[in-house]
């Protein structure tokens, strides 16, 4: 199985348990792998029969626009489901950062999943 991913994407969403955060979007910081067989699509070059990593990544900004939860875990695990679902993707593994959610934690804080069979 390869590996296709998406590394940095940011997205805005509201997210958050606290009364404030309810009101504003933040930003999470999404990375994703995902298991793919690149070889259909190699060997005849046809983007139809690869994982469109653009069209991913949109369907990812339009789930995260319209998503409110209150536990990035949550967040993580429809968003997974959703992209299971919708690309047909064996399996996933997602790194979901909300930074400044703790100040002392520079580099954000978050979960990381993985879903599927690779």
């Amino acid at each position: 199985m390869d590996t296709v991913f998406i590394e940095g994407l940011e997205v805005d969403t509201v997210i958050g348990a606290y009364d404030w955060e309810r009101t504003i979007r933040q930003c999470l910081r999404l990375d994703l792998a995902f298991g793919w067989d690149n070889r259909p699509a190699a060997a005849t070059d046809d983007l139809a029969k690869a994982l469109d990593y653009a069209a991913v990544s949109q369907r990812i900004q339009a789930f995260a626009s319209d998503a409110q939860f209150i536990l990035v875990e949550t967040f993580a695990e429809r968003l997974v489901e959703l992209l299971m679902a919708e690309f047909n993707i064996p399996w996933v593994r997602l790194k979901l950062t909300k930074p400044g959610a703790v100040a002392a934690a520079s580099g954000g804080v978050g979960v990381e999943i993985e879903r599927g069979c690779r």
